[in-house]
């Protein structure tokens, strides 16, 4: 018997990662697109092979800011057998000003963060439907939802990523397909090293006093994913310490 399938789009590192690693070890086949890391992505498979010797998995290259290479690669998978589930996780930020926002490149962003989704979840959504059956999860953010200077631009791309996985949940339902959006707050990885010297002073406004690890997300997607996830969509679900139930009024 055959693994379900699931796509990951920027698996390599980080939050992708501990996402490809918690769906591989619950036994999913994972198939996951990385841009550069490939290094990573090899080293990735190793471990999670050492850990789960019969764990299947499949890396393939894909840059999400080119669109005719997200055309071609949202075609060729419906060629392939139907996946039970797609985790949109890659992403890019642009921080600048509001009034400052340079269109390329806010452009850019939203087709990396924004338009790739819509395109490979429109491929994947037919075939899922099909088989009457699907699980997609978008990995989004707090930015989305609350703003914060500079991130006009990222956040404007996460709210519509969240606006439309509502819409695509309620005009898939009916046919067994559950989608839903993750929305963490600050995360440990590489893509906050810039603000490390403000760390500790996020941190203490943070209500769990911490910034979230990868595997704090993985097991949020890895849960939408599963059996006990079905009767749970349209929704988006923050990942953030409580931070965004917390008023921003620091004393």
């Amino acid at each position: 018997m055959s693994l379900p399938r699931v796509l990951v789009t920027g698996g390599g590192r980080g939050v992708g990662a501990a996402i490809v690693k918690t769906l591989a070890l619950a036994g999913f086949h994972v198939v996951f697109t990385v841009r550069t890391a490939t290094a990573e992505a090899e080293a990735l498979i190793a471990a999670i092979a050492a850990e789960k010797p019969d764990a299947a998995l499949e890396v393939r290259p894909l840059d999400l800011a080119d669109k005719a290479a997200v055309a071609a690669f949202a075609d060729a998978l419906g060629e392939e057998p139907a996946y039970f589930g797609f985790v949109h996780n890659a992403g890019m930020s642009y921080d600048t000003l509001a009034a400052m926002v340079d269109q390329s490149r806010a452009e850019e962003l939203m087709q990396v963060n924004y338009w790739s989704f819509v395109r490979i979840a429109g491929a994947l959504v037919r075939p899922m439907t099909r088989a009457r059956a699907g699980r997609i999860v978008a990995v989004g953010s707090i930015a989305g939802e609350v703003a914060n200077p500079g991130n006009g631009v990222y956040s404007g791309s996460k709210a519509a990523l969240a606006a439309y996985c509502r819409t695509l949940a309620i005009e898939s339902a009916r046919r067994g397909i559950t989608v839903n959006t993750v929305a963490p707050g600050f995360v440990d990885t590489a893509m906050l090293e810039r603000y490390a010297a403000y760390r500790a002073n996020v941190e203490k406004q943070v209500p769990l006093g911490r910034f979230a690890r990868p595997e704090d997300v993985a097991a949020l997607v890895g849960f939408l994913l599963s059996p006990g996830a079905a009767y749970i969509t349209g929704t988006t679900i923050p990942v953030d310490g409580g931070l965004t139930a917390a008023l921003a009024i620091q004393r």
